[in-house]
């Protein structure tokens, strides 16, 4: 692994850093930043970036993003972290690490000129149609067809877990175009709309919530009935969606943000029980085996660092990591659930207010995580899943 950064690229993380501490709003870099709540300074940051390409800075620049390389895109997430300012991903959400990467690999010019400009600009929020209710872990087993009737799909079938489909003005959408292929081959990438010219829901798809532990709608389940789409929606070749969608790796992911953020988590409950102990208060444990817990969170967020330091450097000399990113994605969601659960032994019952409560310790941030993390280990492919794929192109451990 390289541990040092070229004379070019330690410019350009300074370049970087300076220009967090001078234009991002203190408010934003507080922690626990909530979309809604600081909407307006969120717009503001927003401009800043995109007029310097960095929305979307691993995006060529004549699409609007910065050209940036491998390397520059790790340092931009990792001063970007560390400064605890909102990332592009936070602000660009899916439709950058996504949508924007897939349409600039594989649609058409039509499609880019269409659909880029008002991912950058913010104007357009999309959401991803991949997993259903029989079709998680192994989603290549999906059934949501979509059938070819002259200039149009006619799409009908089930989507679940989709996130901001609430909110969303379109849909990237995975479906079965060709029932007879085996289940890898018969899937094409489609642009669905989720509103019409109105705003009002597109004809034939219901969208219905479906609220977490935390008690936060990010998640929906969305039914198709006969919905009709132009052909021209269709991104790349028909049946090569699954293809497409393993390549969807354009943007940087060594994990670096959820990395330094796991690190400043376990910071801030040091510094927490250090400075309630030293006012006498007598809401934080003072079990002493928890200075060990501590202690062990931080040297497990020391190694999540160095597996995403592994994964960029692999990245940066164009090898494409596999198990590797399996490895960082199981480690880092597990480590998360350790420190939410090692949070709410340090702050005790007070670990059970919730953010907008006003007796809430770090701003209720930990309940939050306590509750969030449960997940972490589910979406984005199970632990179990991971563990898969580490035994067999890891370890070379056969299936059986």
């Amino acid at each position: 692994m390289d541990f040092r950064f070229a004379p070019e690229e330690e410019a350009f993380r300074q370049e970087v850093r300076q220009f967090i501490e001078s234009e991002c709003p203190p408010e934003l870099r507080s922690g626990g930043v909530s979309f809604f709540d600081q909407l307006p300074a969120l717009v503001q940051w927003r401009r800043k970036l995109a007029q310097r390409g960095w929305i979307a800075p691993a995006w060529p620049k004549e699409y609007g993003g910065a050209g940036m390389t491998i390397m520059q895109q790790f340092i931009y997430n990792l001063e970007t972290a560390r400064l605890r300012a909102p990332s592009p991903l936070f602000i660009g959400g899916l439709a950058v690490a996504v949508v924007g990467p897939t349409l600039i690999l594989f649609g058409s010019e039509e499609q880019k000129k269409t659909y880029l400009p008002k991912i950058l600009s913010g104007e357009h929020i999309w959401c991803q149609g991949f997993s259903e209710p029989n079709a998680g872990s192994d989603l290549a087993s999906l059934q949501t067809t979509a059938v070819r009737d002259g200039d149009e799909y006619v799409i009908n079938g089930q989507k679940i877990w989709t996130t901001l489909a609430h909110m969303a003005h379109y849909m990237l959408l995975l479906c079965r175009t060709d029932p007879n292929a085996p289940k890898h081959k018969g899937l094409s990438y489609l642009i669905v709309p989720m509103k019409d010219e109105k705003g009002n829901p597109y004809p034939g798809i219901t969208v219905q919530p479906l609220y977490n532990m935390a008690g936060t709608h990010e998640f929906n389940q969305v039914f198709f009935e006969n919905v009709r789409v132009p052909a021209k929606n269709l991104v790349g070749e028909e049946n090569q969606g699954w293809y497409m969608a393993v390549r969807t790796l354009d943007i940087e992911r060594s994990n670096i943000g959820s990395a330094v953020g796991q690190q400043q988590s376990v910071e801030d409950l040091a510094r927490f029980v250090q400075e309630a102990r030293g006012s006498g208060q007598e809401r934080v444990s003072h079990l002493p085996s928890l200075r060990y817990e501590l202690a062990e969170r931080w040297v497990e967020t020391e190694i999540s660092l160095l597996l995403s330091y592994r994964v960029v450097t692999m990245q940066n000399r164009g090898i494409i990591p596999n198990y590797e990113a399996s490895a960082t994605k199981l480690f880092s969601m597990e480590l998360n659930q350790r420190i939410a659960n090692t949070g709410m032994k340090v702050l005790g019952l007070y670990g059970q207010l919730a953010r907008s409560q006003k007796w809430a310790p770090l701003r209720g941030r930990i309940e939050f995580m306590y509750l969030r993390s449960v997940a972490n280990t589910i979406e984005g492919g199970t632990s179990e899943i991971q563990r898969n794929v580490i035994a067999g192109r890891g370890l070379g451990l056969p299936r059986d």
